[in-house]
């Protein structure tokens, strides 16, 4: 079993910065991945990143250059930074692990809200 907590989410202004953290608990172990996603308002949930536990990071082409994503593995924290924000990133972010026996474990989520 996998428990994550996330936090750090809020109201920002555009242009603004927020982070996000992810914090497991539970069978560390079988987590080889980070996968971090989103879904706005009336929208499909969708994939932003993904970190591997080696660092290697896949970023979606929305959120490139504006969004950092890294690990402190003695923490057992995944972190979202996010930078220059806009309107349309406005969305609860979800972190989801990639797992060893394919289980499929979510964050709670974290509302984020870029507005004026």
């Amino acid at each position: 079993q996998v428990q994550l907590v996330q936090s750090g989410g809020g109201l920002v202004q555009p242009g603004g910065s927020l982070t996000l953290s992810c914090v497991a608990s539970g069978s560390i172990g079988d987590i080889y991945a980070m996968g971090w996603y989103r879904q706005a308002p009336g929208k499909q949930r969708e994939s932003i990143a993904t970190i591997t536990n080696g660092g290697n990071t896949h970023v979606d082409d929305s959120v490139k250059g504006r969004f950092t994503f890294s690990r402190d593995s003695a923490k057992n924290t995944w972190y979202l930074q996010m930078d220059s924000l806009k309107p349309e990133d406005t969305a609860v972010y979800y972190c989801h692990p990639a797992t060893l026996d394919g289980t499929d474990y979510w964050g709670n989520g974290t509302p984020v809200t870029v507005s004026s």
